[in-house]
């Protein structure tokens, strides 16, 4: 990363934060023909995109029609609108859900191919975008989208914290103040974009709108604590739906690194069982549903458990498995022993499961997705989970142009935001596969709203 004594005092477009939204917006916004700049706190690019493992969800994509899967946009639209409860900014779901093969397309321009598919709690059809490798979606998007915004002769300035939104006298947004550790700088931009990420690592900000969760541990990485906020804020930006924090369901809280366990393994066959060896939900309800199930318990979380075939198809689990997540066994009475759930039970959980698959009826819990394959293939594996914070679905109240609007409604002029700092767009819950899809559609949206506004304001 070049050093922060490189800063020029002027640009087109300053972006703040490097995760998905920011990375996609700067390279959209390069190819607009701006100057940008991106700022980022940390010492490497990624935020919390980087730790995402499922998916990117798109409809109607070139690579469902490859695999033969005939999906609409509406579909995705209604099924997500329900997810959150009927609590989505509508305007905002319909450019997502419309938008979203298009951005699978949009990266594919620059070598980012999301070519093999996966489902998520939610959705009726895969689609769950990742890369052919498997290799989880967070890390390989933000490292490649790293490489072209440097490519194309963006900068990157990582240990640049922005502690300030300036305005001119009309009330435009007009720079930052950024610390680095040459100083803190001013700087002066046309348009300012905040991409900074959500709040999921601030207990602050946590126990001021939501006390019941302080105590959960949170799958964000340290620096997601919702700085893009308070410099919105500052500004009389409008926040909303702040209360609506969702909880990740399947989270190995046992080391001091909370690992997130991706839904994609439920997706391809996962099952979860309780200290009985019982199961006890539908593994791919909504998020807010399974970890609801799983704290009801009262038994210090849960098990996922799969086979060596479940493995073969989620690449994370080799990660999983190399920092000692998983327990092995080579029989299913093997891994019962090494789990401390009954043997027998769990005998009898994977006969009457392996059932349901083979018959394509769950009765037990009307799981109808992520039944393609019995767990019949030793060895067979499991993974402690627990729920842990994991996606504030609240934020910056923005319109779809992701402008961001004050407390009464009105547009702050060169003020844009996308991501995970951004609220509305996905109601009380969010969907599994929906973050990532966020990031580049609202992300692209950015870039091209800048050049808009620059634009028209020369």
């Amino acid at each position: 990363m070049p050093n922060t004594k490189e800063l020029k005092n002027k640009y087109d477009a300053v972006v703040v934060g490097s995760g998905g939204a920011g990375l996609t917006a700067a390279l959209q916004a390069h190819e607009l023909g701006l100057n940008v700049v991106v700022l980022e706190k940390n010492e490497k690019t990624g935020g919390n995109t980087s730790r995402a493992s499922s998916g990117m969800n798109a409809s109607e994509s070139l690579v469902q029609l490859d695999e033969g899967i005939i999906d609409n946009n509406r579909d995705f639209y209604e099924e997500t609108l329900k997810g959150g409860g009927l609590l989505n900014d509508r305007a905002m779901l319909k450019y997502f859900a419309n938008h979203s093969a298009l951005a699978i397309s949009w990266l594919m321009k620059y070598g980012i191919r999301l070519t093999d598919l996966t489902i998520t709690g939610g959705m009726s059809k895969k689609r769950a975008h990742r890369p052919a490798s498997m290799e989880p979606v967070g890390f390989y998007l933000t490292s490649r989208m790293t490489t072209q915004v440097k490519k194309a002769g963006v900068n990157i300035f990582t240990s640049a914290k922005v502690t300030k939104l300036l305005q001119n006298s009309k009330k435009q947004v007009n720079g930052v103040e950024v610390e680095t550790p040459d100083g803190t700088k001013t700087i002066k931009a046309k348009a300012v974009l905040l991409a900074t990420g959500g709040f999921g690592a601030s207990k602050e900000i946590i126990k001021k709108y939501r006390p019941d969760l302080v105590d959960y541990k949170t799958t964000n990485q340290p620096g997601a604590t919702g700085d893009g906020l308070k410099l919105a804020e500052a500004l009389d930006a409008q926040l909303m739906q702040m209360n609506f924090i969702q909880v990740h369901p399947t989270a190995d809280t046992d080391n001091p690194h909370v690992y997130l366990i991706g839904e994609g393994l439920r997706g391809e066959g996962a099952i979860l069982v309780n200290k009985s060896g019982n199961r006890f939900v539908n593994e791919l309800s909504t998020r807010k549903i399974v970890s609801q199930a799983i704290t009801d318990l009262h038994e210090d979380g849960a098990y996922l458990v799969f086979d060596s075939g479940v493995r073969a198809h989620f690449a994370a689990v080799e990660f999983y498995d190399q920092i000692g997540l998983v327990e092995h066994g080579d029989s299913l009475a093997d891994l019962a022993k090494k789990i401390g759930v009954n043997a027998d039970n769990l005998n009898k959980t994977i006969e009457s499961w392996n059932k349901a698959v083979a018959t394509g009826k769950d009765k037990e819990f009307s799981r109808t997705t992520g039944m393609d394959r019995e767990l019949d293939r030793g060895p067979y594996f499991a993974i402690h989970v627990h729920p842990a914070i994991h996606y504030t679905m609240g934020g910056i109240h923005i319109n779809t142009e992701t402008q961001v609007l004050d407390t009464n409604g009105n547009v702050i002029d060169g003020l844009f935001a996308a991501g995970e700092v951004s609220g509305g767009l996905h109601g009380n819950n969010r969907i599994g596969g929906n973050s990532i899809a966020e990031t580049v559609i609202f992300g692209r949206q950015a870039g091209i709203q800048m050049a808009k506004y620059i634009r028209e304001n020369k």
